[in-house]
């Protein structure tokens, strides 16, 4: 018989590594997979940060959670932390790459910066390779490692519409700036989309094993942006706003859960139609 639908959604037992957990949708999701019944590790590179993060969590919706200092970048830090993991819990059943270097526009800080992609620094363009798409690569080595050992798991990255389509520079525009100083930099979208293909790679090559890979891709989510921004943001989009930053929980909890037991290498796209036009 199959599962009724609320167990297809449980994960009671199950332990979930989760990098970028300190962040906006990071607290979002640690608090859905407490509420599920997960085990929850809260990763990221302040631990004070994942360490607040993870008791916020807690106090709201019960369950265990710990917060885990990790530089991404660093692969005797990431191999440390998934040892240590599986030590304390004996297996690492979830995995969400979320740390991402996302630079948030701000018209005083870019105007300040006025750097056009012609004049784009590589160290800028370095930072966000390591930190997006090296610190992903990382973390499903090592904690592929005791999935394949236990042949099972769930691995989910996070993508964003600009690693399908290319940003719309109008949003970031502002009159009396010179045309293309203010605008959306281009690794972060080269990054979300070798996310995206890492996710195909990774979903291929561990299809035999018990492994299931996917993607999450956020449209825009609200966080205080600018009048401007927000009003331009919401005429681009088919659903005419922004995402509440509790929207995105219900795809993810689907993505980790037995509900998509039969879902892998596939792109699970949240953006309020952002992408369908």
């Amino acid at each position: 018989m199959a599962n009724k639908v609320p167990a297809m959604f449980d994960l009671t037992g199950r332990v979930a590594v989760l990098t970028g957990g300190a962040g906006l949708l990071g607290r979002q999701y640690t608090r859905t997979l407490l509420e599920a019944g997960a085990k929850v590790v809260v990763a990221d590179v302040q631990l004070e940060h994942a360490a607040s993060a993870a008791a916020a969590a807690v106090a709201e919706a019960g369950g265990e959670a710990f917060g885990w200092g990790l530089d991404v970048r660093k692969k005797a830090d990431v191999d440390k932390m998934a040892a240590a993991v599986k030590d304390r819990f004996g297996r690492i059943d979830i995995l969400i790459n979320n740390a991402a270097i996302d630079p948030k526009f701000d018209t005083a800080v870019a105007a300040q910066q006025s750097y056009t992609f012609e004049e784009y620094p590589l160290q800028l363009w370095q930072q966000s390779l390591d930190v997006n798409l090296t610190g992903a690569f990382l973390c499903s080595q090592a904690v592929g490692k005791v999935m394949v050992a236990q042949k099972r798991g769930a691995i989910v990255n996070i993508c964003s519409t600009y690693g399908v389509v290319a940003p719309d520079q109008r949003l970031y525009q502002r009159a009396g700036e010179a045309e293309q100083t203010l605008f959306k930099p281009a690794p972060y979208a080269v990054t979300k989309a070798g996310i995206a293909h890492l996710t195909r790679y990774l979903a291929a090559y561990w299809g035999g094993c018990g492994i299931r890979v996917n993607t999450l891709t956020p449209g825009g989510v609200s966080n205080s942006q600018d009048d401007e921004f927000v009003t331009k943001y919401s005429a681009r989009t088919p659903l005419g706003r922004m995402a509440d930053k509790s929207e995105m929980n219900g795809a993810m909890l689907f993505l980790v859960s037995d509900a998509s037991s039969y879902m892998t290498g596939a792109n699970l796209v949240v953006d309020g139609g952002w992408t369908a036009w």
